[in-house]
């Protein structure tokens, strides 16, 4: 199969009542994901951080996106974002995280200003038809959105808040204290399986009973309603009413379980329990290779007894019953033995309906739209019946 052979979106139908899943080719032949770096990965919108790592005048942070190094930096009131490359030699200019006036090239010690100009050459006064002041770092997009920072290598893209319709109302609904949220802990996770096998898997809760014995204890699965939009989806329930198998929620301030999905890459959970955001970074980095970060963000920087109890849950249950999953998927679409799967689809827009998945997928064909020879691409908004 090649990139422009249409053939991968065979058995997908844009009502999810009668559509297979996307083509098993997307998860697994390298073609698709080196195709996505190019067309996909590096033409969205990236999560990269809360926006408190970045309030401070002079800080900086670093990120990988699409397998481009970036920086941030916060110059004066603006935050400014970069390509994390010196424009003399093409060597990375910082690593991590910090606070500084300056980024200075750790190989040569040029040095930019953070707003992005050269501000000093060793040893170049003498070099004809070279000005320091036309030399800039190349600059990509950046948006606070939602309390957190986001970058899109795409210069052309339209603006986040513009993209994502409703979602930041939402989220300053469900969680109106995220602004004042503070990090407190990151679990990380290396995945043998494409991005996309740990996205579906997130998008529905079909699985939950079958796999997630102590998780269906923790939410009340008959008030679980998934809902579609342009490019993210809400998956909301409220808080059991009876003891459960998870954590400890007794004391919990927070009652309902809010979570979002975010084109392409970013998972974003509000639990039960103190006020709290959970973010859950998705990182391709190869066609059955995935790296995630989850990053809590609490009331203090310390997590209370039920918090850490919250954080044992998901990191030695959860994520286990999960990275399995998503693990087993990937080997089994290696195999001549599955192609596509029916999308098991609930009117009503139940936790037990896949529709958040048939709608993630629709995505993933209007992003391969570029690399096919003939045909309209789909409107994200047309994609997937909005449910619930």
């Amino acid at each position: 199969m090649s990139l422009n052979d249409r053939s991968i979106e065979a058995g997908y139908r844009a009502d999810p009542l009668n559509s297979q899943s996307l083509h098993a080719d997307a998860y697994v032949k390298p073609e698709w994901y080196d195709h996505e770096l190019q067309t996909l990965l590096s033409r969205t919108w990236r999560w990269v951080c809360h926006g408190e790592k970045l309030r401070e005048p002079g800080s900086y942070a670093t990120a990988t996106i699409a397998d481009m190094p970036i920086v941030i930096a916060r110059a004066g009131d603006q935050l400014k974002a970069f390509y994390n490359v010196c424009k003399h030699r093409a060597h990375q200019l910082v690593d991590g995280e910090g606070t500084a006036r300056t980024l200075v090239c750790p190989y040569h010690a040029w040095t930019y200003d953070l707003d992005g100009s050269l501000v000093a050459a060793r040893h170049t006064n003498h070099l004809p038809e070279f000005d320091i002041k036309e030399v800039c770092l190349d600059e990509i997009r950046v948006e606070e959105f939602g309390g957190f920072v986001f970058v899109n290598l795409d210069p052309t893209a339209a603006p986040l808040a513009e993209q994502a319709g409703d979602l930041g109302q939402e989220i300053a609904h469900w969680a109106p204290d995220v602004d004042q949220l503070t990090f407190a802990h990151r679990l990380s996770y290396d995945i043998k399986s494409n991005w996309k096998n740990v996205v579906d898997n997130f998008l529905e809760c079909y699985h939950c009973h079958v796999a997630h014995k102590d998780f269906v204890s923790l939410v009340d699965m008959d008030t679980y309603q998934v809902t579609t939009h342009g490019i993210y989806s809400s998956h909301m329930a409220e808080a059991g009413k009876t003891e459960n198998t998870a954590y400890d929620v007794s004391g919990a301030t927070v009652t309902d379980h809010a979570v979002w999905w975010l084109w392409p890459t970013t998972c974003m959970m509000r639990y039960p329990g103190r006020g709290n955001f959970i973010i859950l970074n998705i990182i391709p980095v190869g066609p059955d290779h995935t790296l995630e970060t989850y990053d809590f963000f609490l009331e203090t920087a310390d997590p209370n007894d039920a918090e850490l109890e919250s954080m044992k849950y998901l990191d030695e249950v959860l994520q286990v019953e999960d990275i399995d999953i998503v693990e087993s998927v990937q080997r089994g679409m290696r195999t001549p033995a599955f192609t596509q799967g029916r999308i098991v689809t609930d009117p009503n827009g139940s936790g037990l309906s896949e529709h958040a998945l048939h709608h993630f997928h629709g995505l993933v064909l209007d992003a391969y739209q570029s690399e096919f020879a003939a045909g309209s691409p789909r409107l994200a908004g047309q994609i997937g019946s909005k449910l619930g």
